[in-house]
């Protein structure tokens, strides 16, 4: 598998993460009709099986994807809840996703 793939469904595997968390809150939280909810843990269900298709074993797929979660969740509270990151989380979020392409790219042998 290409790194550029397995970028991609680190990507997809977070947005269904977080899309899905965001709609069950929406219906919790914020009074939503209750297929807000149904639709979210159906979303949240895809975020468990994309990560199988990572060519890795389980413990490395999931600690590297910490990496591109809290990437993801920063940019999400920016773009949906207007939270712009400050410097400290972009200094964070850059050294966390700088360890997950270590751990999931470097060479091995």
């Amino acid at each position: 598998m290409s790194v550029l793939s397995s970028l991609g469904l680190f990507v997809l595997a977070g947005l269904c993460e977080i899309g899905g968390g965001y709609l069950i809150w929406l219906a919790l939280r914020e009074n939503r009709h209750w297929t807000y909810a149904a639709i979210g843990a159906v979303v949240i269900v895809l975020y468990g099986i994309i990560p199988t298709l990572q060519p890795a074993h389980l413990g490395r797929v999931y600690a590297a994807y910490g990496g591109m979660f809290i990437v993801l969740s920063l940019l999400w509270g920016w773009g949906i809840d207007g939270v712009r990151p400050d410097r400290y989380d972009a200094i964070g979020a850059i050294i966390c996703l700088s360890g997950m392409l270590v751990m999931m790219y470097a060479p091995r042998t």
